[in-house]
């Protein structure tokens, strides 16, 4: 059985979940955090590591007139200590639903998190929800263009008055050679969120936001028919004035099970004090 593969690898927009908001770069419903992917193609699968998950039809399957679904749940951990502060874990789970109808996608995602200090301090909740749409633009037979658009709505709840809806807005393109591909992507986000100063024993802080800008670019190759592996770079703003660019390197493997199911696995690096000094997930997805 032969399967048409169209995986697309975006590199990883680490936005740190416990000391940044949710952003979603490439708007594929997967929080740039844990996005290992970030300019996943809309109208491919996305896994909830933001990576093209798959594009996984049979060679002689044409696309239905209702389209196709897909459903992805996953594991998440993340480790950092930024600025020296104290060490915070984080493990999260997330679902994922897609639908894809020809060169036009839909998505939505959610999270939910757990995360504890080396204080003994923890925490939990929602990080924010992503909804947003895609097209696929075929400029060339190995050369494709993704442009999205997207809200993330603030379930995602801080004392740093980051509660409000942010918006993104996407382009990425993907060139494919035989079993090689090269990717890359901008992505900028209005972040609607006010400034605020927090009172501590210490004095007091003041947090500014701004609208981010985000670059990434990488290399995949399909190792087989089933394995996709590949490797990306990204560099982005923080949403708050004055704190460094975040930046990032990582490494992600897609495989596929059967006609339906497949897995995904991403491990992320922090290059910056800004992001996530490591970071994991695992996800399975069912197609249909």
């Amino acid at each position: 059985m032969q399967y048409k593969k169209s995986l697309i690898l975006l590199a990883t927009l680490l936005l740190t979940l416990s000391a940044h908001a949710y952003t979603d770069s490439d708007l594929d419903g997967v929080d740039d955090s844990v996005d290992k992917c970030p300019n996943t193609p809309f109208m491919d699968l996305v896994d909830i590591n933001g990576c093209t998950k798959k594009s996984l039809l049979p060679s002689n399957t044409t696309t239905t007139s209702y389209g196709h679904y897909d459903i992805i749940a996953g594991l998440s951990y993340s480790g950092a200590d930024y600025n020296l502060l104290n060490r915070n874990d984080t493990a999260a789970t997330s679902l994922q639903a897609d639908y894809y109808y020809k060169d036009f996608s839909l998505q939505a995602s959610a999270s939910y998190y757990y995360s504890k200090e080396s204080t003994g301090r923890t925490n939990k909740g929602f990080y924010d929800t992503f909804i947003g749409a895609s097209y696929k633009i075929n400029a060339t037979d190995n050369l494709k263009l993704y442009a999205g658009a997207g809200v993330l709505l603030p379930t995602y709840k801080t004392s740093l008055n980051n509660n409000k809806t942010d918006y993104k807005a996407s382009i990425s393109l993907n060139y494919s050679l035989e079993k090689i591909n090269l990717f890359g992507g901008y992505s900028y986000t209005l972040v609607g969120d006010k400034d605020v100063t927090i009172t501590t024993s210490g004095g007091t802080i003041e947090y500014r936001y701004q609208s981010t800008h985000s670059y990434n670019g990488g290399i995949g190759i399909y190792a087989t028919n089933r394995l996709y592996l590949s490797a990306s770079y990204f560099e982005g703003d923080s949403i708050y004035k004055g704190y460094k660019k975040i930046k990032s390197a990582s490494l992600y493997g897609y495989y596929t099970i059967d006609r339906n199911w497949f897995a995904t696995l991403n491990y992320a690096r922090g290059l910056s004090d800004t992001a996530t000094d490591n970071y994991a997930s695992l996800r399975i997805g069912y197609y249909y």
